[in-house]
C-alpha cells in the first residue's frame, strides 16, 4: 500500500468518525440544553449544512483542478 492510498483511507474513515462524533455532541448539547424538536433540528440543520460544504469543496477541488 503507497502512503497516497494510505492517507486517502485513513482520511475517508477518520473524517467519517469524526463527523458521527460531532453528531453525538450535538446531540448531547440539545438533550442537556433541552432545545426541544426544533431546536434539535436546528442544531442537525447547521451540522449538516458545515458537512455538506465540506463534502461539496472536495468535490469541487477534484472535478475542478486538473
Amino acid at each position: 500500500m503507497s502512503e497516497e492510498q494510505f492517507t486517502n483511507w485513513s482520511m475517508g474513515i477518520l473524517l467519517t468518525g469524526l463527523i458521527i462524533f460531532m453528531g453525538f455532541i450535538v446531540w448531547d448539547l440539545g438533550k442537556k440544553s433541552q432545545a426541544g424538536k426544533f431546536g434539535m433540528f436546528i442544531l442537525f440543520l447547521v451540522l449538516g449544512l458545515g458537512v455538506g460544504g465540506f463534502v461539496f469543496k472536495n468535490i469541487l477541488v477534484e472535478f475542478l483542478m486538473p
